[in-house]
């Protein structure tokens, strides 16, 4: 089980502050102490981090993380994104983010080639339900701006695919200067793979010789606490995006054989069917609550064949027909 802290800067409730939040009401809410924020970094839950940033959802700026994200300065960077911003390259920089995030938080990033594009994809291991908006935002826009300080000039992307309802669209565009797509199966920033080629004139070799030696003793010291059904359930939520990856391609990603493969996931209590249905229903719920996506188009996504067993499924989930729980989550709402 990944280790569940998020380190947040002191600073990110001057941040708030300073954008018009009312901080002591998003503390409240949140259920989360102000003390808690005496020393330079605070380390919450997952669950604690996710309730701050819903509890902005309401009664603060839409951009606040947009804003948040975008003017970071880097000495607040974490250790992996001090290492990406002196790397050699963009794509250097997204791979050692790709591969050393998880040190500072329960967070992965993705990165996808296909079609001249490179995908990025952040994904919250332990997170429950949908990530908040301005979350996302502040992701995004803070891998936005990394990116641009590194190169010294701007950098637009190829487009934003965002699985949430048409909102803000006019600030968002403004912001990240390209096309943005809603209702998608999940979000993504997608840059010109070309760009990856590009230069950082942040580059410094002998800082990245001290860091990097620490960060890989941290990685051999933190993988075996990360188990073969966390990999593959990684693995499955990057594919539900039309297709129902089989056992065979599920096991050669994670690099062994079908029965191998199996055999592990038997001897840890769990199967493949078991994780399937995992994510398909986690996917299924975060679909129908923050999209406009029709019934169809989600059991498309999660590759199922015809809408009838998509319907079975989710009934065997929840108890109703997913449009009678997407029904139910809005009057709630």
């Amino acid at each position: 089980m990944p280790v569940d802290l998020v380190p947040v800067p002191g600073v990110l409730l001057e941040r708030f502050a300073v954008l018009g939040v009312d901080v002591e009401r998003v503390l409240r809410q949140a259920g989360v102490l102000r003390s808690r924020f005496k020393e330079a970094k605070a380390y919450l839950t997952t669950r604690e981090f996710l309730a701050l940033w819903r509890a902005l959802e309401t009664g603060s700026g839409r951009d606040v993380g947009l804003r948040v994200g975008s003017e970071a300065l880097p000495h607040q960077y974490d250790v992996a994104s001090m290492a990406a911003l002196h790397s050699g390259s963009l794509g250097e920089a997204l791979e050692k983010l790709a591969r050393y995030k998880r040190l500072t938080c329960p967070k992965d990033l993705t990165i996808e080639l296909a079609d001249g594009e490179a995908r990025l994809r952040f994904h919250w291991v332990l997170a429950e339900g949908a990530l908040p908006v301005r979350l996302l935002d502040a992701t995004f826009a803070s891998l936005l701006a990394l990116a641009r300080r590194g190169m010294g000039r701007p950098l637009i992307p190829r487009r934003v695919e965002l699985a949430r309802r048409r909102a803000n669209t006019d600030m968002l565009t403004r912001h990240f200067g390209c096309e943005v797509v809603f209702d998608a199966p999940v979000d993504l920033l997608v840059l010109d793979a070309r760009a990856l080629d590009e230069r950082f004139v942040t580059h410094n070799a002998d800082l990245l010789a001290v860091l990097l030696p620490g960060l890989e003793a941290a990685l051999s010291e933190r993988s075996p606490h990360r188990s073969l059904a966390d990999d593959a359930r990684t693995a499955l939520r990057r594919w539900m995006c039309g297709e129902r990856p089989s056992v065979e391609k599920l096991a050669d990603e994670l690099r062994m054989s079908p029965r191998t493969f199996q055999r592990r996931l038997k001897e840890s209590g769990t199967t493949y069917q078991s994780l399937l249905d995992e994510v398909r229903r986690e996917s299924a719920c975060r679909l129908l609550a923050n999209t406009d996506l029709d019934a169809g188009e989600v059991a498309f996504l999660l590759g199922f064949e015809e809408l009838n067993s998509f319907t079975r499924a989710f009934r065997g989930w929840e108890g109703v027909t997913p449009n009678q729980w997407r029904d139910s989550e809005r009057r709630s709402a």
